[in-house]
C-alpha cells in the first residue's frame, strides 16, 4: 500500500523538476499561535520562501491524507479552528491516518512526511527536546528520535527555551545528529541569541550547511541535521530577561498537573501573556527568519546535486 501522500500541483511540480522545496509544519499555526496571527504568519512564511527561490509545502493531515501542501482555505481553517484539531507526532500517525481525521503536525511528524515525500529541508520555530525533569518524568520529545531517522535538515532557533538545553545537546550527540551553528558558535535558545552552550560545529554558509548534509546522506549515515539560526538581534529577549518567565511558566505547569504534548501550548501561551504578546512577535520574527535561510539551503542543496 503506498502512504497516502496528496500533493499540491505547485510542490508536485516542483519535486519532479528537483527544484528546491521548504517543508514548513502545521503545529505551530493550529496549536502555536493565536488566530488571526496564526494565518498572517504562515502566509507570510510561505511568501519568503517562493522569494527565496523554493516552494514551500506546509504538511498538515486532512481526512486521513497526508497532505504535501495546503491550499489557503485549507491554511485558513487549520488557523481558525487549531485547538480543535489534534496534535499528532509520529507516534499518533497511523491512528490518525487509519480513522480518517485531521491533525496537524509536529516537528517530528513534519520531518517524517516530508521525508516520505523527498524534501531535505525543513523551517519551524523551535524543536522540542529533553524537558527539564526528565531524569523523573521521561519526558523526551519525539523530535529527538526522529533526527536520527529522516534525513531532513531542520533549521531551527534552537531548542525552546522551556527545555533542558543542556541535555537536549547531549542527546543529540548520542544520537549521532550534527548540530550545526549557522554563524555562530553557541546554541540559541528560542527567544534569544545565546544560551551558554556551545555548539560542536559551525558553518557560516548555507551552501556549507548544503554541503554538509550532502556529505552526511552520501556516506549511507542516516538521519536528520540541526541547523541553529539565532533569532534576529532586534527581536530577541535576551536570556536574563525570559529565562524568570520560563521558570514561573514550568512551575505553574507543574502545579496545574500538564505533561505531555499539552505541556509546550500552554507555556507558550503562558509566555505570551506574561510578557503582554512580546514573545509572541519574537517566535513570528524567529520563524521569518528562519524560513528565510531555509530558503537559501534549499537552493543550495538542490544546485549541488545538478
Amino acid at each position: 500500500m503506498a502512504y497516502p501522500l496528496s500533493f499540491t500541483p505547485e510542490v508536485r511540480r516542483a519535486l519532479d523538476e528537483k527544484r528546491p522545496v521548504v517543508a514548513l509544519e502545521s503545529t505551530i499555526i493550529a496549536h502555536g499561535m493565536p488566530y488571526p496571527q496564526n494565518v498572517e504568519t504562515a502566509r507570510a512564511v510561505e511568501d519568503i520562501v517562493r522569494q527565496g527561490g523554493a516552494v514551500p509545502a506546509t504538511i498538515a493531515i486532512i481526512g486521513g491524507v497526508l497532505k504535501v501542501g495546503l491550499t489557503p482555505a485549507e491554511l485558513d481553517r487549520f488557523g481558525r479552528d487549531g485547538r480543535s484539531i489534534d496534535k499528532v507526532s509520529v507516534r499518533d500517525l497511523p491512528f490518525i491516518v487509519a480513522q480518517n481525521l485531521d491533525g496537524a503536525t509536529t516537528v517530528a511528524s513534519t520531518m517524517r512526511i516530508a521525508a516520505m515525500a523527498g524534501i531535505h529541508v525543513f523551517a519551524t520555530g523551535g524543536i522540542g527536546g529533553v524537558h527539564r525533569g526528565a531524569e523523573r518524568t521521561f519526558d523526551i520529545s519525539a523530535d529527538m528520535t526522529e533526527f536520527a531517522a529522516s534525513d531532513v535538515a531542520v533549521v531551527t532557533a534552537g531548542a525552546k527555551a522551556i527545555l533542558d538545553l543542556a541535555l537536549t545537546l547531549e542527546m543529540l550527540e548520542t544520537l549521532g545528529v550534527p548540530v550545526i551553528g549557522l554563524g555562530t558558535g553557541e546554541f540559541p535558545a528560542f527567544y534569544s541569541r545565546n544560551s551558554g552552550h556551545p555548539v560542536p560545529m559551525t558553518c557560516q554558509t548555507p551552501a556549507e550547511i548544503a554541503g554538509v548534509m550532502r556529505a552526511k546522506w552520501a556516506m549511507g549515515l542516516r538521519g536528520g541535521v540541526v541547523v541553529a539560526n539565532p533569532i534576529p538581534a532586534d527581536a530577541e529577549i535576551p536570556a536574563e530577561e525570559i529565562a524568570p518567565v520560563v521558570e514561573a511558566a514550568v512551575k505553574k505547569a507543574a502545579a496545574r498537573g500538564i505533561m505531555g504534548k499539552e505541556t509546550t501550548p500552554f507555556l507558550l501561551a503562558e509566555i505570551a501573556d506574561v510578557t503582554a504578546g512580546r514573545s509572541l512577535a519574537a517566535n513570528i520574527a524567529l520563524v521569518k527568519h528562519n524560513s528565510r535561510i531555509a530558503a537559501d539551503i534549499a537552493v543550495a542543496f538542490a544546485e549541488s546535486a545538478s
